[in-house]
């Protein structure tokens, strides 16, 4: 314990700024740590004028050198190697707060080198270190984009389109692409640090809801590599999804990159996981009295520390009192399994993104996830099948009664009823109980794949706008396909399958195209605004029709600015990747209400000319069927 006493005292006076005093010339070795110094020639003496005696001895040479002596600071004249040392002995001073020794004696490993602003070397060899190029979690034989996609467009741009879209997306399939496009594996653009590219990228991520996506992301790159703001981004994702260890090796090997009370919990978390609980309670005891984290974070960080060690220390959570449902605490939470007040979570700002952090994680209670599930289906978030394997598994449990269990029964028989016409109507049972919620949307994409096993039949014609409109939520274009003989032309399954077909036969004439704006009862006809942004975006119509169609519907599709320009030209350059990043610029908000026709039309055309068909007839669709 003596030496190690010692060790942190040497540590002391090497990095206390004080200690800059004056220091004998060294006299060890050269071999002893520091190099032999490089003696200073003396020039050859030069014949004396007067012959010497002839028994006289030579003259003793003379030392040109004296003994190195660093100046005390603040003094203008040398003094002696003794007198300096003797002065200065009682003058050491330490930071106000300072540990005693006695205190330093008692601390952990961790605790010394962070106080002492000592980091951890970082040990990975360097044949297994990862260069930061091509940072991503998909490559383009996986589904993402070409890894040159971005590298050879200007930063500025990219930087703003990623900065840019703060905002959900309204639209599924647009939050889809831009997801696989910030997941690709791809290098920076000219002139962008590639931290700095992975760091944008996995914000965004997070501001979307995908923190899995964002986890996988900074994963991607080594630890040592962080800079703040790719800190911040990781931190996010570690929060949205539960995962607060995954922060540690970032944080023992950062741990002055951030100074906030948050930084400081998961510090001493890492402590406990890390094999020094005590250490790590000290240092939450000292958070919580000196106020460096408010009561209700550090007590939560406390019961998470407390299950590294044998969880004998009971920390009871007060909620009361508390007034906002941070990340912080929303995630350890539900890691705790600690229930959640119903006033904080229905207020909290960020209750989207609360939501969708529920539904992705497996320490959130099944029911709750179930609940989360239409408005994350509807964002895109959740895929149809994963949806419906949500519902069997509360349809299977036997925690929840027949009650709780109505939703999922309705699905089943959605899937399984005995007659085509008894399934629509369980399928309607579903889209009628969520039609005024936020997520109503959803369950068109829940019941997408039931939608693509019913057999095309008259008795179900009533119902074809929304079975067409239900397997195109998952992006069943060719069950729904099937549907083409049987609708009516200038209804809504019309209109769905003439944005949706894959091949573009003969163009839309304008006699359908008529009865559909004379039959539009929705707010402003904006279904027919974005059926004809969509057709003609798709080139699916000609360009007379467009212009008088436009003039009805009073849309300015040719009207440009900046953002239009830039997606355009992207999209005449084949350049899908840059195109999916403007389309989320221009796909912001919370509703179709928030998309004007004018931005569909733009969308859809630049998507369509780089080569994202599908893509683009999706949006297209989606629009319609949304607006």
């Amino acid at each position: 314990m003596r030496r190690r006493i010692l060790t942190v005292g040497a540590a002391l006076l090497a990095v206390s700024s004080t200690l800059a005093l004056a220091q004998p010339e060294n006299l060890l070795p050269g071999n002893f740590g520091n190099p032999a110094p490089v003696p200073t020639p003396t020039p050859a003496p030069r014949p004396s004028a007067q012959p010497t005696q002839g028994n006289s001895a030579p003259p003793a040479p003379q030392s040109t050198s004296s003994p190195v002596i660093q100046q005390v600071p603040g003094s203008s004249g040398s003094t002696s190697s003794s007198s300096t040392s003797s002065s200065s002995a009682g003058s050491i001073e330490l930071p106000p707060g300072f540990p005693s020794l006695a205190e330093l004696e008692a601390m952990e490993e961790a605790e010394v080198n962070e106080l002492l602003g000592l980091k951890p070397k970082f040990d990975v060899p360097p044949a297994a270190q990862r260069a930061v190029a091509r940072v991503g979690v998909i490559a383009r034989s996986e589904g993402g984009f070409a890894s040159a996609s971005l590298a050879g467009q200007p930063a500025g741009l990219v930087r703003a389109a990623l900065e840019g879209t703060r905002g959900p997306l309204v639209s599924r399939w647009g939050h889809i692409l831009l997801r696989r496009a910030l997941a690709s594996r791809l290098d920076a653009p000219r002139g962008m640090d590639p931290v700095e590219f992975a760091a944008l990228r996995a914000s965004l991520l997070n501001r979307m809801g995908e923190s899995q996506i964002a986890r996988a992301l900074v994963q991607d790159v080594d630890s040592a590599n962080y800079d703040r703001a790719l800190t911040d981004a990781a931190f996010d994702a570690y929060l949205g999804t539960g995962d607060l260890l995954g922060m540690c090796p970032v944080r023992r090997l950062n741990p002055t990159v951030r100074d906030d009370g948050d930084w400081t919990l998961i510090g001493a978390i890492c402590d406990a996981y890390g094999g020094e609980q005590r250490s790590a309670q000290r240092r939450l005891e000292r958070a919580l009295g000196r106020g460096e984290a408010p009561a209700i974070d550090v007590r939560l960080a406390q019961r998470y520390a407390g299950a590294a060690a044998d969880g004998n220390r009971a920390v009871t959570i007060e909620w009361d009192g508390v007034e906002e449902l941070t990340p912080w605490r929303f995630a350890l939470a539900r890691s705790l399994g600690a229930d959640l007040p119903d006033e904080l979570r229905e207020g909290a700002s960020a209750g989207r993104r609360f939501d969708y952090a529920d539904v992705l994680n497996p320490a959130t209670p099944l029911l709750a996830r179930v609940s989360a599930a239409d408005e994350a289906g509807q964002s895109g978030l959740l895929s149809s099948a994963a949806m419906v394997d949500l519902y069997s598994q509360l349809f299977s449990s036997d925690a929840y009664g027949a009650g709780d269990k109505e939703q999922a029964l309705q699905l089943r028989e959605a899937y399984v009823a005995s007659s085509p016409v008894a399934r629509l109507a369980a399928m309607r049972s579903l889209w009628d109980a969520a039609a005024d919620s936020q997520g109503g949307y959803g369950r068109q994409v829940l019941t997408a794949y039931a939608a693509a096993r019913l057999p095309v039949l008259e008795d179900l014609q009533d119902g074809a706008g929304d079975i067409v409109a239900s397997m195109l939520a998952a992006g069943l274009d060719r069950n729904a396909i099937r549907w083409n003989s049987l609708v009516d032309e200038g209804g809504q399954a019309w209109a769905l399958l003439a944005l949706a077909r894959p091949q573009a036969q003969d163009r839309i004439g304008s006699g359908a195209l008529d009865e559909y704006v004379d039959a539009d009862g929705s707010e402003d006809q904006r279904k027919s605004r974005f059926l004809l942004a969509g057709l003609a975006g798709l080139d699916r119509i000609d360009s007379d029709t467009a212009r008088d169609f436009a003039e009805r519907l009073n849309v300015d599709l040719g009207r440009q600015s900046a953002w239009s320009q830039r997606i355009e030209r992207a999209g005449a350059y084949g350049n899908p990747a840059l195109v999916a990043l403007l389309a989320g610029v221009g796909m912001q908000g919370t509703g179709w209400e928030r998309m004007t026709a004018r931005h569909l039309y733009h969308i859809v055309r630049a998507l369509n000319r780089a080569g994202l068909s599908a893509e683009a007839r999706m949006i297209a669709a989606e629009a319609v069927a949304r607006a």
